[in-house]
């Protein structure tokens, strides 16, 4: 059998007897102790799981292939045709992966699937002890509405927006508006589904800690460049433009978590210095329809409160670039700015915002709360550079440093966590 025929019998084997042995459950060995089903699993699966050490342990049937590989770990093929295998400890929180099965990248179908790295791939979450303010409560939650609309240029496009608890109750009540973006290789659906945005909030708000609001999360335009094709290292064929970070939360080669994401732990600094606007030059339209479409459709579709003092933005990765480059723009327009995990963009003390980070006690003023936040395993450029700069400056800001963790949304669940709470307080 010719290799490109193998490979397509592998990935449909992978998908049509894995499935048939779901089915089967008397045939299925019993589950390692101390391990549960991954939270992200499809409904009925038992497959991948997770220990207290937080190892994954992989078993799939794909009789067909020769050698499958998921996050850094070659798995081994038994006589039965399933493969199996447990990864090395994974930083908690919630990571993209892919299988290659025999150099093919595929989505694994017994996870979720969500779309990063430029296309659907699979999703597992890793629990992080003791850490469960994204977890679902029974406390009042909130919706997440989906909101087609027309541009001025005739263009159709989606936003997702978070609805607080209580919304439909008052008629009358308005509301300040958070506007949230995703990162490289993402889109609106990022921040919902693997941020858990609104259970974030709905939590926060049922202990009084964050005032109730409106999110926006629309699609920021930043995914074309990143491939479709899924390399074998998890990622889009192709990657990102050259010289531009990897994708939010995207996998080293083989597969295995990226340690460090943009500028990571030895990470050489980027073009301009670090954090300085001198990264990849991207041409990031969006900076201009999020003021021109985004926000008039917001406010003339739902309740907001249409003043600079009652809206905020923020954003991950390549998202927090385009939140400096918007709030620097339409300071006119927002008086809470939020960066989490941006790898270029911050445009120093000396030009910043118009002079006014020169200003601090004027900046103030204006900027009610300047958020800087990063995960301890990133490149200080990251975040921990900016803080220091701004530190140095007398610039008043919040700096917050995610322990242990990486380039990826256990970072910046976090980072909303600490930044919701501080927003629109009187």
């Amino acid at each position: 059998m010719h290799r490109p025929a193998r490979i397509l019998l592998a990935t449909f084997s992978l998908l049509i007897t894995h499935a048939g042995w779901a089915q089967s459950p008397a045939a299925a060995p019993a589950f390692p102790e101390g391990t549960i089903a991954a939270s992200t699993n499809v409904v009925g699966q038992d497959w991948p799981r997770v220990d207290a050490e937080r190892r994954v342990y992989f078993r799939i049937r794909a009789p067909e292939a020769q050698k499958i590989r998921v996050l850094g770990t070659d798995l081994v093929k038994g006589e039965d045709g399933f493969f199996t295998g447990t990864t090395a400890p994974q930083d908690p929180g919630f990571h993209y992966y892919q299988l290659t099965v025999d150099g093919l990248a595929v989505a694994d179908p017994n996870s979720e699937s969500f779309f990063g790295s430029g296309n659907v791939r699979s999703g597992i979450e890793i629990p992080e002890a003791g850490v469960n303010f994204y977890e679902i409560r029974n406390v009042p939650h909130g919706q997440i509405r989906t909101q087609w609309y027309h541009t001025a240029g005739g263009e159709v496009r989606q936003a997702y927006v978070y609805t607080p608890p209580g919304y439909d109750a008052n008629p009358r009540k308005r509301y300040p508006v958070l506007y949230l973006q995703h990162g490289m290789g993402e889109d609106r659906r990022a921040w919902p589904n693997q941020g858990r945005t609104n259970f974030i909030l709905d939590n926060l708000i049922a202990e009084g800690r964050a005032v109730p609001m409106i999110i926006v999360m629309e699609d920021g335009g930043i995914t074309p460049g990143m491939g479709g094709g899924g390399a074998p290292g998890g990622r889009g064929a192709g990657g990102p433009p050259r010289g531009a970070p990897p994708a939010a939360g995207a996998a080293a080669p083989g597969g295995a978590p990226r340690a460090g994401g943009p500028g990571g732990p030895g990470g050489a600094g980027r073009a301009g210095g670090p954090g300085r606007a001198g990264g990849p030059a991207l041409d990031m339209p969006f900076t201009k329809q999020l003021v021109n479409d985004v926000i008039p459709m917001v406010d003339a579709n739902f309740r907001t409160i249409a003043k600079r003092e009652s809206r905020a933005i923020a954003g991950l990765s390549l998202g927090g670039t385009q939140t400096y480059q918007i709030s620097q723009a339409n300071l006119d327009k927002f008086a809470y700015i939020g960066i989490f995990s941006a790898p270029f963009g911050f445009p120093g003390v000396e030009t910043g915002y118009n002079g006014l980070l020169k200003k601090p006690d004027e900046f103030a003023k204006q900027v009610k709360v300047f958020y800087i936040s990063m995960g301890s395993k990133e490149g200080a450029t990251t975040g921990r550079s900016i803080h220091e700069e701004l530190e140095k400056a007398g610039v008043k800001h919040t700096y917050f440093e995610a322990p242990g963790t990486a380039h990826e949304f256990q970072t910046w669940r976090k980072s909303l966590y600490g930044f919701a709470p501080l927003l629109f307080r009187k």
